[in-house]
């Protein structure tokens, strides 16, 4: 029988990304397939804080083992930013791409270090089956990379379409999911939550 865990996300990008990455013998649920409809809160100052307040939230209040990421692009120039703010970078309540990519590129106008990177943290939080005491772990993926200096392809989501890998000439927008599946921060992420993920399956 399958396991069935439940990602902390109704982002539809991110769902198929994490589906597409993860084993085939577990069943990732989305808060929607659980009927969670809260817009759970990121109010942490770290990309750690918020992925933990996500998959808590769940564990909590439905009982269901967890795992929630978080993604920040940081920027070497601007001391890191965007970092954890980087989906509400260019302020405002939603979380506008266009606009966040756009600050990014007037804030780097004209400075030459364009090098910056893609953190993912993933938090994963279950119940121990004989203790009941609650079990945390947390994981995480880089990749480094560099800013672009106007926007270049229109796969993906976010700010790929400004990043170019380290070892490629093409951003992610260019280079498709395929391939950014195999590299990007979230696989990597992904594939360290892999060893955690063999034990759950196994309880």
């Amino acid at each position: 029988m399958n396991r069935s865990i439940v990602f902390a996300t109704n982002n539809a990008h991110k769902l198929e990304e994490i589906r597409q990455i993860m084993p085939n013998n577990l069943e990732v649920l989305s808060l929607k397939d659980i009927g969670c409809d809260v817009d759970i809160p990121e109010t942490g100052t770290t990309l750690e804080e918020n992925a933990l307040i996500k998959a808590q939230y769940v564990l909590e209040h439905y009982g269901l083992a967890c795992f929630a990421d978080d993604t920040g692009l940081e920027v070497e120039a601007l001391n890191g930013e965007p970092g954890v703010y980087s989906a509400r970078y260019a302020g405002g309540e939603g979380h506008d791409s266009e606009a966040n990519i756009q600050k990014v590129l007037k804030n780097l106008d004209g400075i030459e270090n364009r090098k910056a990177r893609f953190r993912t943290v993933i938090a994963f939080v279950r119940k121990n089956k004989v203790t009941g005491e609650k079990e945390v772990s947390l994981v995480e993926g880089i990749v480094n990379g560099s800013i672009t200096t106007h926007k270049r392809g229109t796969a993906g989501f976010g700010y790929d379409a400004i990043f170019i890998p380290e070892g490629y000439d093409q951003t992610f927008g260019e280079l498709g999911m395929d391939i950014k599946n195999e590299i990007s921060h979230r696989a990597r992420a992904v594939k360290n939550f892999a060893k955690e993920l063999e034990d759950y399956i196994k309880e």
